[in-house]
């Protein structure tokens, strides 16, 4: 199949899914641009794969947007929510920024079917590739005050499961999914650009 029919296909599907009231459908991201959102670029995938692509050496086939990875473990049949109706040998690289008020340890959580890495400020904090059933993995990293930066990396290979959900908890906090919409700036921070790598 061409890449410009895939292309089509999954923004059609995109759209189909993206007004669900209260989110309550978990969704990989939808076509609606979210500029504190993490932003997704969607490859496809050879069959086959065992780990994650090299993103750089790929021509990505479309973009989603999304605030939150929430996307717990779903039958293979239910397609990629929000993204399209492939359920195999698909990609998504997601990256964005988000605020720390409180700085120190904050402990991260990455469960996913088939593979994904948590990089933070370009350092691999979690990795979680290659081809399995639904596992978690966990790391730390301590955080100062200020704008840092986030990326996802996720692929998934074979049915018959999907799953993606990034949790977060701070200095004295329980364990939630993470959200780039709690994680804003406070008031009054008007350009917070990202740090220089």
């Amino acid at each position: 199949m061409g890449q410009a029919i895939v292309a089509a296909l999954i923004c059609t599907v995109m759209a189909l899914g993206q007004d669900e009231p209260g989110g309550s459908i978990a969704k990989f991201g939808t076509t609606v641009v979210i500029p504190s959102g993490l932003q997704g670029s969607i490859y496809t995938i050879r069959r086959n794969t065992k780990q994650l692509p090299d993103f750089t050496k790929r021509k990505s086939i479309g973009k989603i947007y999304t605030e939150s990875l929430d996307v717990p473990s779903q039958d293979f049949r239910e397609g990629f929510p929000g993204v399209t109706d492939r359920y195999e040998w698909f990609a998504i690289d997601y990256r964005g920024r988000f605020w720390i008020e409180t700085p120190g340890l904050y402990n991260f959580v990455l469960t996913s079917d088939d593979g994904a890495r948590l990089y933070l400020d370009d350092a691999l904090v979690i990795d979680n590739d290659g081809q399995h059933p639904v596992q978690e993995r966990m790391g730390q990293s301590q955080l100062e005050r200020g704008v840092h930066r986030i990326r996802v990396s996720y692929f998934q290979g074979p049915r018959f499961h999907v799953a993606l959900v990034l949790q977060v908890s701070g200095p004295g906090e329980k364990l939630r999914v993470f959200s780039t919409n709690e994680f804003k700036p406070p008031p009054g921070v008007e350009d917070w650009p990202l740090p220089s790598k």
